[in-house]
């Protein structure tokens, strides 16, 4: 096997014929300013071609299920073995994906719980036990005398299958009749019927073993019957009792088990199987929710949001105001009524009394009375349903999109209220261990659930049953422990994950996987992930090298580059400034280049410095009062305005629940009457002091080549307009539409402004060629004859933005926008770059730098998550640099952080935690970062203290 991994002749984005020559079966980290060329080479040119190699040594028929794959533009690759990628990108946008289900814990779970649960009664909680063949018989013959029935074996239950062979076999064995997927079959006469089962659909069928009118002297047939029926349907057996004669009574079927049965009735459930625990089957899931544990509804939180006002005082928030006087009198009139205070604190009013105003249960109309506008008195009759029915129906049955809209304000998804979230049916969650449910275990934190399994007190047959699969659980609980995620639940959505963590699951799958000789490609590990619970990452990092695999890590963390066995150093700028190999080599030979900016940073040459002064916060603030979203204790939140403020904590801790969830919806609610409900919390205080809000997240600016920085930031409107407004446009009649490549008018129509055609090659992956008509530049030969400052439309859009920032220096709505991209680091970058060809740090900074160009009123609010995502040590000096000028001019930013570079220079920290998941939601400290470094039980203070010494 090749000891070396060559690459020669790289040419893919912006990189420059690199020759690289990296060590196999060790840690590699690719490094350099955002947008050098890293994930060029590490993922677009090193994993993309070893995936391609893999796919194609696959046959034909299996490659067609796969796609094709591009070549990368590179000479020669060496040395490769099978690629394994981890991105950033979330696990899973489906909400019926789970962190236990991501991980495969769950169907562990499942299994576990159907070989030694023991079942009870959903009902009752009556411990369930196995009847016999005889205690099945004693309960039929309980039915009326002359009572007609069938004894039914069902042989086949919701599974896939043609079943053709079973059918026959079961008419050679002398039975006559089925019922397959509900109908009646004579298995005698199987050639003259057309039935062709579908393969691939789910098909139930059973076997009719007799025909029987209850009466005396049947008991030895019913016996003989029965047992035959146990016997084919593996020890579950049905009857299907048939209404009287005249009646337009549906039949019905009761289920008899030899597995499972209430001892007080002997009522029969199904046998447990891993099925019945998976909420993607119709088996587990609950009927209410289909297996998603939510439902869109009326919230009672959001209609009483404040639980400490009085009716009088409008706690019924849908009804309050003076826009609502008939639901106020109708509200009133029930309180007068029902002898209901109207100056008692909604949280103090008796539970009937919240709950008749709430769900409404009045029969008979109350009586309204009131004085209209002329003082006279008026009487009338009405009916009052509650305030929820009330908005629930009119949800329902409104034809008014923005009616709807409205009332969506006083809804959310939330827990299924008939399994609580549970996502599971009844029977389900009654099956237990050592008294614990599985989505008792589901809903601890991973950490707590391992300790919880393995505490578990167990029968010695159990132990047997159970030892190999609580080994698999606990194996792959253990690496998810490893990688930091500790506080996380089984139950979590995947959909709501954030791009670390999603990640970090998959690296703690591959470890499980214990693959040896493979090539792992990771972007970043440490996004999102605290500085407590990076020194966990980083041995996990170890561990799958120490297998025997080859680890190439994209990573801009110092502690990551300080351990690594090699260190690609790549640059020296970014873009068109980068795409050369500034170093190959150790971490030592790294600090001693004099070229590499990532050099002189972490020999301590560079550093981004803390503030000589913290500013002081402006005359009002806002306050959160009351959060509880999510793991959030019912806490209360100051925060300054008119200063940098930074949010910190462990992953987990609640910062997004604050901000994101709570803060944001509501300031967007009350500024811009967003409709979007915020998270649980009494009341915020405050937002008056800002009149505007911006928030940016980690979304990307746009996937198709069409989006680029000039449409995202709406330059290319300027300039379009610009071209429009030349003396040959006005002659010739074009409009601003005519330089515009997504319409007809002004682009290449032989490629519809794409500028290159795509070539199918069938079984080689498709090839795109610059088109021959317009030579890759988008638009027709007409459209190019006009010129702005001697440039056409296509030159303006391959320009970089620093060049463009000065061909346009006397336009200053254009200059205004260019001026900030290139102010966040971006002039490398070309003003038409399709989207997909950026990196995330710089599709990240494009949206910042749409955001900053905007007008500042000087009462605005910034709300950056993450920022420093795929930045630099530079990067993030000149991000810093950007957000000080805004707080400068009197704004307000806000920023949830981990990078202590950004977390030093803050003027006010909000520190949460003190751990993840529930061992979090509290505020640990408050104050100067120098403040915060002096309170020990804050994690991040411990590591802000050795910065600020």
């Amino acid at each position: 096997m090749a000891e070396r991994l060559v690459v020669q002749g790289a040419r893919e984005h912006n990189l420059r014929n690199v020759d690289i020559d990296l060590p196999r079966d060790k840690l590699v980290v690719f490094t350099g300013l955002s947008g050098s060329g890293k994930s060029s080479l590490a993922f677009d040119t090193i994993y993309a071609e070893g995936q391609r190699r893999y796919v194609e040594s696959l046959s034909a028929y299996a490659r067609q299920f796969l796609g094709q794959m591009d070549k990368p533009d590179v000479d020669f690759i060496e040395g490769l073995s099978p690629a394994i990628s981890i991105d950033q990108k979330s696990a899973s946008r489906n909400p019926r994906s789970t962190v236990g289900t991501v991980t495969e814990v769950y169907d562990y779970l499942r299994l576990l719980y159907a070989r030694i649960g023991v079942a009870h009664d959903p009902e009752t909680g009556e411990r369930l036990e196995r009847q016999t063949p005889q205690q099945i018989v004693d309960r039929v013959l309980q039915l009326e005398e002359g009572t007609r029935f069938q004894v039914l074996a069902p042989v086949v239950r919701g599974r896939k299958g043609t079943y053709d062979t079973m059918l026959a076999d079961l008419a050679g064995q002398g039975f006559a009749r089925a019922i397959v997927d509900g109908q009646l079959i004579e298995l005698g006469q199987l050639d003259d019927f057309e039935m062709d089962l579908a393969r691939y659909e789910t098909h139930d069928i059973s076997v009719v073993v007799d025909r029987l009118v209850l009466r005396d002297g049947i008991d030895r047939r019913l016996t003989e019957s029965m047992e035959t029926a146990l016997g084919l349907a593996e020890g579950v057996a049905e009857i299907q009792i048939m209404p009287p004669k005249g009646s337009d009574d549906d039949v019905e079927t009761v289920i008899f088990s030899q597995h499972l049965s209430r001892p007080s009735d002997g009522k029969s459930f199904e046998e447990l199987a891993p099925r019945n625990f998976s909420f993607n089957s119709p088996y587990g899931a609950c009927t209410h929710c289909d297996g998603l544990g939510t439902v869109f509804e009326v919230d009672p939180q959001l209609v009483i949001p404040d639980p400490e006002a009085t009716i009088g005082e409008g706690a019924i928030a849908p009804w309050a105001g003076g826009r609502s006087r008939y639901f106020s009198r109708l509200v009133e009139a029930v309180c007068v009524e029902k002898d209901i205070p109207l100056d008692v604190p909604w949280e103090k009013l008796p539970k009937a009394a919240q709950k008749l105003l709430l769900r409404g249960g009045l029969k008979q109309r109350v009586t309204v009375r009131y004085k209209n506008r002329f003082g006279r008195s008026r009487t009338y009759q009405a009916k009052f349903e509650g305030a929820i029915p009330y908005l629930q129906r009119r949800h329902q049955d409104s034809e008014s999109d923005a009616q709807r809209e409205q009332i969506e304000g006083w809804m959310r998804t939330v827990h299924c209220p008939h399994c609580d979230g549970a996502r599971l049916n009844p029977l389900s969650l009654a099956v237990t261990i050592d008294d614990l449910t599985i989505h008792d275990v589901c809903s601890m934190s991973i950490g707590e659930a391992a300790k919880a399994l393995n505490a578990l007190e167990l029968s010695e047959r159990d132990q047997i049953i159970a030892e190999q699969v609580v080994k698999e659980i606990n194996a792959r609980m253990g690496f998810l422990l490893d990688v930091g995620l500790d506080y996380l639940s089984l139950s979590r959505s995947a959909a709501t994950l954030a791009g670390g963590e999603a990640q970090r699951i998959r690296l703690a799958s591959q470890i499980g996987s214990g693959l040896v000789g493979v090539l792992y490609v990771l972007d970043e590990p440490s996004i999102g992930l605290h500085q407590r619970d990076n020194q966990r990452l980083i041995e996990t990092l170890l561990r799958l090298r120490d297998l025997g695999n080859t680890v190439l890590v994209v990573e801009h963390d110092e502690e990551t580059i300080a351990i690594a066995d090699h260190v690609v150093d790549i640059g020296p700028g970014a873009g068109e400034h980068g795409g050369e190999i500034v170093h190959s080599g150790t971490v030592k030979g790294l600090l001693r280049n004099k070229k590499s900016v990532t050099g002189q940073y972490l020999a301590g040459k560079k550093s981004i410095p803390v503030p000589e002064v913290r500013r002081t916060p402006a005359e009002g603030e806002i306050v959160v009062r009351g959060a509880r979203e999510n793991n959030l204790q019912n806490i209360d939140v100051t925060i300054p305005t008119g200063v940098f403020v930074g949010v910190t904590g462990v992953s987990g801790s609640g910062k997004s629940s604050l901000i994101n969830q709570i803060l944001l919806p509501t300031m967007m609610q009350r500024i811009y009457s967003s409709k979007k409900p915020p998270g649980l919390h009494k009341k915020i205080e405050g937002i008056d002091n800002i009149d505007k809000v911006i928030a940016i997240d980690q979304s990307p600016i746009g996937r198709t080549p069409r989006s680029n920085p000039a449409t995202y930031t709406g330059v290319f409107d300027h300039v379009r307009k610009l071209f429009a407004q030349t003396t040959e446009a006005k002659v010739r009649g074009y409009l601003p539409g005519r330089f515009s490549f997504n319409v007809k008018g002004g682009r290449c129509e032989a490629c519809s402004g794409d500028g290159t055609i795509k070539i199918e090659m069938h079984f080689l992956p498709d090839v795109y060629v610059p088109c021959e008509i317009c030579k890759g530049k988008r638009y027709n030969r007409d459209t190019l004859e006009i010129l702005f400052k001697g440039r056409n439309i296509s030159e303006v859009l391959a320009m970089p933005i620093e060049e463009a920032l000065e061909f346009f220096s006397n336009q200053p709505p254009i200059a205004r926008h260019l001026q900030t991209l290139v102010d966040v680091g971006l002039g490398y970058v070309r003003l038409g770059q399709p989207a997909p060809t950026l990196s995330g740090g710089e599709a990240q900074r494009v949206k910042l730098a749409s955001e900053l160009a905007k007008r500042s009123t000087g009462h605005t609010m910034y709300i950056l998550d993450e920022p420093t995502t795929g930045l630099h040590f530079e990067d993030i000096r000149r991000l810093l640099t950007v957000l000080s000028r805004l707080v400068d001019q009197g704004n307000t930013v806000l920023v949830i952080e981990h990078n202590l570079d950004v977390v030093k220079t803050a003027d006010w920290l909000i520190d949460l935690g003190p751990e993840g998941g529930t061992g979090g939601g509290k505020v640990i400290a408050e104050g100067t970062p120098e403040q915060v470094a002096a309170i020990p039980e804050s994690h991040t203070g411990r590591f802000l203290s050795r910065l600020l010494a």
